[in-house]
């Protein structure tokens, strides 16, 4: 018969409250999404403010003080009243395409000076209003433009356009047909084609030699695969035609532009705001915090004197937000101290990178870091995700300068970044008429007493970005 019985067990788990699940979560973030989340506090939080806003507060009065210190001298009390009658008016009547601002002396802003950007549809809607259409003519233009994507591709069928141009009567495939070539003779060369081919050969009127240009149409429109391929061995017996001018053309075509409607798209430039900057100083490399990343927020200490002085239970609230507030100033200090802190043990390890570049890089793990500072490895794995560090040659992710080690024959450790650097060198190096295959380049490195298998040379090849050896080959 089976009994029961009751036992008393003690275990120790470890358990993250719901707070510092979040001290976490902000620690992995980008400065930029981790500066956004503390705006958000800074925008709900009364007894938030940020130091910078206080300054250029002070800043403003103290000019604009001077200003009406200045104003009151220069002027007197007849003509002040005149005066602001004057500036109103000029206010109320502005046009709109006045500067909208101005410096003291009369001059204008440099944002004034700035270039409009112009998308790709309004560029062509511009060539089409200047030229003799009929309105017809004119809708079934516009109604192709509208369909371009930001490559400058029609992707839509023509006859998905009948419908959408909403012409009494209906326009018919032919008059949408003649509205595209229309559309194809516009500037940028290329736009308004459905597909690479296309696009391509609406370029080719740019090659001035006949018998070029009658050789690219055919590679373009026939052979296409074996241009991406690079096989010009291939188009040389296909076109019958030598193998050095097959090269000329072939490079010829590679100057054409497959995306046109890429010179008229909104530049949308992603730029990396370093958390960290590497410089030399008396000999000696120093990483210290990018300033313009840190959040400048202080706690209101009148709002918390005073809240302090005639709390009860009634104001639970704003007990709550002074927590938060409290909470937020340690994070951020916790946060950059230990950035800092990781960014400085990296320098301290990979000097020699600094000094001598990527094939000076050792190994690295997260542990000899995790133990140089004193916090645990998935801290410092968190602390080297999207975190950049500015160097002298170049931005670089903290994650950069971590990597396996790789014994070589005589017994050294190697760091699977410096042999990335002594690939790249070894296929700079090598002749434009026969490069070097992935096997040879494996070779080279046994040779220098590195023993890596091709796979991982073909594995870094890639992750350089560096083509494979058929397509680096140059055909005479």
């Amino acid at each position: 018969m089976m009994q029961m019985e009751a036992r008393t067990e003690q275990r120790q788990n470890q358990t993250l409250s719901p707070r510092l699940q979040h001290a976490v979560r902000l620690l992995q973030m980008s400065s930029l999404d981790f500066g956004t989340v503390v705006r958000d506090v800074l925008g709900r939080n009364p007894f938030l403010e940020s130091e910078e806003g206080m300054e250029d507060e002070e800043a403003d009065l103290a000019q604009a003080g001077d200003d009406r210190v200045e104003r009151a001298d220069d002027i007197d009390d007849g003509d002040s009243m005149e005066g602001a009658h004057e500036a109103d008016r000029e206010l109320w009547l502005g046009d709109g395409f006045a500067p909208s601002r101005q410096s003291h002396d009369g001059d204008v802003s440099a944002l004034d000076f700035m270039v409009a950007e112009s998308s790709l549809n309004a560029h062509l809607h511009v060539q089409l209003s200047t030229l003799p259409l009929c309105p017809r003519d004119l809708a079934l233009a516009r109604a192709v433009v509208e369909s371009l994507d930001d490559d400058g591709y029609l992707r839509t069928p023509l006859c998905e356009l009948l419908d959408w141009a909403g012409l009494e009567p209906a326009a018919s495939l032919e008059e949408m047909q003649i509205a595209l070539k229309l559309v194809q003779s516009l500037e940028p060369a290329g736009v308004g084609a459905r597909d690479v081919a296309e696009c391509l050969a609406l370029q080719l009127g740019s090659i001035e030699c006949p018998r070029q240009r009658s050789m690219a149409s055919t590679i373009v429109l026939r052979h296409l695969d074996s241009l991406a391929a690079r096989d010009v061995p291939a188009l040389a017996r296909a076109l019958g035609e030598s193998v050095a001018d097959i090269e000329a053309v072939c490079d010829r075509i590679r100057r054409l532009d497959p995306r046109p409607g890429w010179r008229l798209s909104p530049s949308r430039v992603n730029y990396i705001v370093p958390d960290v900057i590497v410089k030399k100083d008396r000999g000696a490399w120093s990483a210290r915090l990018n300033s313009t990343i840190v959040p400048r927020v202080r706690i209101n200490e009148d709002y918390a004197r005073l809240f302090q002085q005639h709390r009860c239970a009634e104001h639970a609230e704003m007990g709550a937000h002074l927590q938060e507030a409290r909470w937020t100033l340690r994070n951020v200090e916790q946060r950059f101290s230990t950035i800092l802190d990781v960014s400085q043990a990296i320098v301290r390890r990979q000097r020699h990178f600094f000094e001598y570049g990527a094939m000076a890089m050792k190994p690295l793990g997260l542990k000899e870091i995790a133990d140089e500072v004193g916090v645990h490895e998935s801290t410092v794995s968190r602390v080297t995700n999207n975190k950049y560090m500015a160097t002298p040659s170049g931005v670089y992710e903290l994650k950069h300068f971590f990597s396996r080690a790789m014994v070589s024959a005589n017994g050294k450790a190697c760091s699977g970044t410096a042999i990335r650097g002594l690939i790249h060198d070894i296929i700079e190096s090598e002749s434009a008429d026969s490069p070097l295959s992935d096997a040879q380049i494996t070779r080279q490195l046994a040779q220098q007493g590195l023993t890596v298998a091709r796979r991982t040379v073909t594995k870094y090849r890639q992750m350089l970005r560096i083509e494979p050896v058929d397509r680096r080959r140059r055909h005479d």
